[in-house]
């Protein structure tokens, strides 16, 4: 047995009838009940509520002109149908002799039908759940304005003492902020599932995504303007007195089944709901509108992370979903386990872990009771973990140092040929008149060169006295540089302008500066 306490407010019976309601969801012949239940809601909104057989049927064939997927009354069991849903709670049956038109009818009785009062609201869940367009959710950001002209408006009504105007108010805003909460969870939890999904299509997410950001940031604005505002209108609505508005509400509120101290702690608790949405008691404490402002800020972020995404995948080329694709494809078809388990190394990096163990350099110094989460660790060589080999295994001798001979060699050759041509372009730069050097444009070679002298020329400048020429030599080439304030010199390359500023430049062979050098001495 189960225990004699309460769950929602109903008895261990009244709960199992409520979850009985939706029996016929699950039913084998689900369809067909949810077309007869349709054919009772059509004919409700007509303000036909009680049926019979006869009636039901012509509602559904009404149903079937309008949907070619609604089922044909004619094949269909109705009264064995219309049963089911009485026994589950959802319908009511009821006799109606007056529709006898003979004696045999008359003792036959007629069955009439209708929608008990939870087995409507069951169909209307059931509805909701089928209509909802699950990407259909916005933030609304004009409620706000309504939030804080209902709470002036409330705190106006109960300095009057209007008890019904404090009810309408108060019920207002505990709708307006349960649909606030509502849709803020779905929206987010929206996003949640676009951030988190592999299935974006770019083009629609680039086309929507300044709108999506920009309602975003409107939503967070209005919402920070407004909180401290609403946050002084609660505090305005307590001050004209918080028991007397309590009581206001529950002496207007017209629920028949309620008793007024029932009412009362309704009311009170839901007074504390708002409160603690839009002004927490404690200063310290964080209200639902702070929290809803901080699950903006990180949707915004979600937002531009998916945003970043998706221009990833469409500067690749590649979506995450086409390569999770063929990779799935090349495991279809591998020949052969080998090849599979190949192919998932390579894919994941993941293979059998390598166990090795090394006993401790003194076993002595390390007690046995100790715990190997205290007791110290080991070092381990990288020859071990990685080859699985100790080192030094095998003969007992150091392994041979690997020099490379070849490849030192292959190096040392290209060195050799890129310094040769470092010098047939030096020739070629020294061969040129002094004017040429600035107004014929080099290749990369001389301009590699140049750039080389260049270095050499201008690190000797540290320390060198001011206005004093400055040179560099390699390659069997001299550059000079003469200070000329004021000017700079322009050399053409073909990776484009190169300006020295401050300095006018010569470069000449290494010999020829030798020899004038000579010369001037001499004289």
């Amino acid at each position: 047995m189960s225990s004699p306490g309460l769950s929602f407010g109903l008895d261990d019976f009244g709960l199992d009838d409520r979850m009985r309601l939706f029996s016929y969801v699950t039913a084998d012949n689900r369809l067909a009940y949810l077309w007869l239940l349709r054919a009772f809601d059509a004919a409700r909104t007509a303000y036909h509520v009680v049926l019979h057989t006869s009636e039901v049927a012509a509602s559904l064939a009404a149903l079937r002109e309008l949907h070619a997927d609604c089922p044909d009354p004619a094949e269909l069991e109705l009264p064995r149908l219309l049963d089911a849903l009485v026994e589950w709670g959802v319908l009511d049956r009821g006799q109606d002799a007056t529709r006898a038109a003979t004696l045999a009818e008359y003792r036959n009785r007629h069955s009439v039908y209708q929608f008990t009062e939870a087995g409507y609201r069951a169909h209307r869940a059931v509805e909701n759940v089928l209509t909802a367009t699950m990407d259909d959710s916005t933030l609304s950001r004009l409620v706000f304005a309504d939030l804080l002209a209902d709470l002036q408006a409330l705190a106006q009504a109960n300095a009057d003492g209007d008890a019904e105007e404090v009810y309408r108010k108060l019920n207002r805003l505990d709708r307006a902020l349960a649909d606030i909460a509502e849709r803020a969870a779905r929206f987010y939890h929206l996003l949640g599932d676009l951030s988190r999904t592999n299935d974006v299509r770019p083009e629609a997410f680039l086309a929507h995504k300044d709108a999506l950001l920009a309602h975003l940031r409107d939503f967070h604005d209005e919402l920070q303007r407004y909180t401290p505002r609403l946050r002084a209108a609660v505090h305005d609505v307590e001050a004209t007195g918080l028991e007397r508005l309590i009581e206001a509400a529950a002496k207007a509120d017209e629920r028949l089944f309620h008793s007024p101290v029932e009412r009362l702690e309704d009311w009170r608790r839901r007074w504390a709901g708002l409160r603690s949405w839009l002004a927490p008691p404690a200063p310290d404490q964080s209200s639902e509108a702070d929290r809803l402002a901080e699950a903006t800020i990180s949707a915004i972020g979600d937002v531009l992370g998916l945003l970043r995404r998706v221009t990833e995948a469409r500067r690749g080329g590649v979506s995450r979903e086409s390569q999770l694709r063929h990779l799935a494809a090349w495991f279809t078809g591998v020949e052969s386990l080998p090849a599979a388990h190949a192919l998932y190394d390579a894919a994941f990096g993941l293979g059998a872990p390598r166990h090795v163990g090394v006993a401790h350099a003194d076993p002595e110094a390390v007690p046995s009771r100790l715990s190997w989460w205290d007791a110290p660790a080991v070092e381990l060589s990288r020859t071990l973990v990685q080859t699985g080999r100790a080192p030094g295994q095998g003969n007992g001798r150091p392994a041979r140092v690997d020099r490379g001979d070849e490849r030192r060699h292959r190096l040392r050759a290209a060195q050799v040929e890129q310094e040769q041509r470092y010098t047939v372009a030096a020739r070629r730069l020294a061969e040129l008149e002094p004017g040429e050097v600035t107004g014929q444009t080099l290749d990369e070679m001389q301009t590699a060169v140049l750039l080389r002298l260049l270095d050499a020329a201008l690190a000797a400048r540290v320390g060198a006295a001011r206005g004093v020429p400055l040179a560099a030599a390699a390659h069997g080439v001299r550059l000079t540089l003469v200070p000329a304030p004021g000017r700079y010199t322009t050399v053409r390359t073909a990776a484009g302008r190169l300006l020295v500023d401050g300095y006018t430049l010569t470069i000449t062979p290494a010999e020829r500066t030798a020899v004038r050098e000579l010369e001037t001495v001499g004289s």
